[in-house]
C-alpha cells in the first residue's frame, strides 16, 4: 500500500477523543463518557452531579426524567366549578382552582434553610372548555410534583421568605385582562402550556 493510498487525518476536524466536558471544561476520558439523546457528551461523575441538581441536558436544557420543584410539604389543591362565564369565554362555565400551601420551616432547597416561611392561599380560574379541563390535569400533575409554587420574595409585596408563584402564570382574577392576571387573554391559554412543557408537564 502506498503512502497515498493510507487514510490521512484531516487536520480541521477536531479528534473527538479530545472532546472536552463541558461541566468540568476538562478532556472526557473514554471510559468515562456518557452521551444524552440529544448528542451531548459528558464526564459520567460531571453528568450525575448535575442530574442530582436537575435532570436536564446542562448544554441544551433537554429534559431527562421528571423535574421535582421545591414547592413546600402539605399543600392542597382542590378544584370546583361553576357556570358564569369569563370573558371570551361566553360559551362556557368557570374552573375554579383553590391552592393552599401552609406556613412552615425552610429546608435546604429553600434561600433560607431553618427560617420560618409564609404560607398561602391562591384561586386561579380557567374556562371549563375541553383545553381548560386539559390544563387543570397538567396543572394537577404539575402540583403533585411541587413545581406551582416555591419559597422567595414577593413580587407584589416585596416580603421576603413568603410561598411565591414558581413560573408557571395562572389567572387569579376573573376581569380586567392580562394587566390584571384576568381575562380577556386570548394567548393565555397557549402561554401557560409552553410553561408546563419547559418543566416536562404535557
Amino acid at each position: 500500500m502506498t503512502s497515498a493510498d493510507s487514510p490521512q487525518p484531516e487536520p480541521s476536524v477536531t479528534d473527538p477523543e479530545d472532546e472536552p466536558c463541558l461541566i468540568c471544561m476538562e478532556t472526557i476520558v473514554t471510559t468515562e463518557k456518557e452521551t444524552l439523546r440529544c448528542k451531548h457528551s459528558f464526564c459520567r461523575d460531571c453528568l450525575k452531579r448535575a442530574f442530582d441538581y436537575k435532570p436536564v441536558c446542562p448544554t441544551c436544557g433537554r429534559l431527562y426524567g421528571t423535574l421535582t420543584g421545591t414547592q413546600p410539604d402539605g399543600g392542597r389543591m382542590t378544584v370546583t366549578k361553576n357556570s358564569s362565564s369569563l370573558p371570551g369565554y361566553n360559551k362556557y362555565g368557570t374552573i375554579i382552582i383553590q391552592y393552599y400551601i401552609p406556613s412552615g420551616i425552610q429546608k435546604e432547597a429553600h434561600p433560607n434553610p431553618g427560617q420560618p416561611y409564609e404560607g398561602v392561599s391562591r384561586t386561579a380560574y380557567l374556562p371549563d372548555s375541553s383545553e381548560g379541563r386539559m390544563i387543570v390535569k397538567l396543572l394537577r400533575r404539575a402540583f403533585d410534583q411541587k413545581l406551582i409554587f416555591t419559597v422567595g420574595q414577593s413580587t407584589t409585596s416585596g416580603r421576603n421568605n413568603t410561598v411565591t408563584w414558581n413560573d408557571i402564570h395562572h389567572k387569579t382574577s376573573t376581569h380586567g385582562g392580562p394587566t390584571h392576571y384576568g381575562y380577556p387573554d386570548p394567548g393565555y391559554m397557549s402561554r401557560v402550556q409552553d410553561e408546563l412543557k419547559a418543566k416536562g408537564i404535557e
